[in-house]
């Protein structure tokens, strides 16, 4: 587990919100060629989504980064999962108890995404909380392992955020569209 200054510093700066400035695979790639192997194999853990194989009792990675990372978008998903069930009274549901730790996960995050009308709102919502997770975890030394992790993270994170950006689009042109046809089957037969 060295140093890895070297690709470190030739990273573009990732800013939350914009175009990805290469594809996760693409920096996959780069930092497998360049990172020691067992490092790099630990890339495989790295989800958004939470990783099938964990469970509560997942095993160690060996990685404090990722088994910290894992452990938060657990928290997170759980506590999603048992607000939504609040929200929309569903009772007698079987649901696993989110563990207390980390906070940060199951207090602001959730309940501020739960009080959102907007869906798109509450998933950039997650995404900004997922990103200062990833900072908090990944510490201050910007060459250590954990850095490259988070990068891939935050990579993961931008690219979700076109998708979104694509279907928002999407979404606005339908309504555009059905706003136009409305208008010329008022204006049918209407004198001008």
């Amino acid at each position: 587990m060295g140093s890895y200054y070297y690709l470190a510093s030739q990273l573009p700066y990732l800013i939350r919100g914009t175009k990805p400035p290469m594809s996760s695979a693409e920096f996959k790639l780069l930092a497998e060629t360049l990172m020691d192997a067992d490092d790099a194999d630990l890339l495989e853990h790295l989800f958004l989504d939470p990783d099938p194989t964990y469970t509560e009792h997942g095993h160690s990675t060996g990685s404090r980064f990722i088994d910290g990372w894992r452990e938060w978008e657990r928290t997170l998903r759980l506590n999603m999962a048992r607000h939504r069930s609040l929200k929309l009274k569903r009772e007698n549901v079987a649901m696993e108890e989110p563990p207390a730790f980390p906070v940060d996960a199951a207090a602001a995050a959730v309940k501020a995404v739960v009080a959102t009308e907007s869906p798109l709102e509450g998933e950039i919502l997650i995404d900004r909380a997922r990103w200062r997770a990833i900072d908090i975890l990944a510490g201050r030394d910007i060459f250590h392992r954990n850095a490259i992790y988070a990068y891939y993270l935050k990579l993961l994170i931008l690219e979700r955020r076109q998708s979104f950006n694509a279907e928002l689009g999407f979404a606005e042109y339908k309504s555009l569209y059905a706003s136009i046809i409305e208008r010329a089957q008022h204006s049918v037969g209407e004198p001008k």
